[in-house]
């Protein structure tokens, strides 16, 4: 029994040292075992603020609503700027990105803020952004829903929910956005109205 009890009371030391460590110092890759997923995770993490050339003008909150699929008509190398109005701020689940330990904050955008689910796009804060560091989740929903705004980030096409969107899986009934094109991470906020 001492053993079995020795056992658990190691597992669970080793278990917080490791979660403080994820806390503390989660690279930007996040947890990923493959090269591809530790780039996929990467694109996500980004924390430099995009500058004036990095900005792809044919991205607006129409664009990304267009029928069809649009996985090829932008670049994760490029930022965007978007207007509309903010439907709802969750927070996001624990995910290997952020080393299971902090949770992006998910924005939805649509160009009406009663637009259906098929037409909204997700924008995301990621915790490691230092712009928005000072941005809770309460804070965001107080501020934003239901009005205007203008957001500026990197664009980011989040291929683990093609499947859920309705521009690369038509008509599925599961399909909960328009596109897997985000604003992820989200680098400027401005209200407009």
């Amino acid at each position: 029994m001492k053993q079995i009890g020795r056992f658990i009371f190691i597992g669970a030391a080793l278990f917080i040292i490791l979660f403080v460590l994820l806390w503390n110092y989660c690279p930007a890759s996040g947890v990923a075992w493959t090269k591809q997923r530790r780039e996929f995770q990467q694109l996500k993490n980004r924390t430099a603020q995009p500058q004036q050339s990095d900005f792809d003008s044919s991205v607006t909150l129409e664009a990304l609503l267009q029928p069809g699929n649009d996985q090829a008509r932008w670049s994760s190398s490029s930022a965007a700027r978007i207007e509309g109005y903010v439907v709802s701020i969750s927070s996001g689940p624990l995910e290997a990105a952020n080393c299971f330990c902090r949770r992006d904050i998910h924005l939805i955008l649509a160009t009406r803020a009663d637009a259906p689910s098929r037409d909204q796009v997700v924008l995301e804060v990621a915790p490691r952004m230092e712009t928005t560091k000072e941005l809770s989740l309460e804070t965001l929903r107080r501020e934003l829903t239901g009005r205007r705004i203008r957001f500026e980030g990197w664009l980011f096409f989040d291929a683990l929910h093609a499947g859920e969107s309705e521009n690369t899986a038509l008509g599925r009934p599961n399909n909960w956005r328009a596109t897997a094109w985000e604003l992820h991470p989200i680098t400027k906020i401005e209200i407009l109205k």
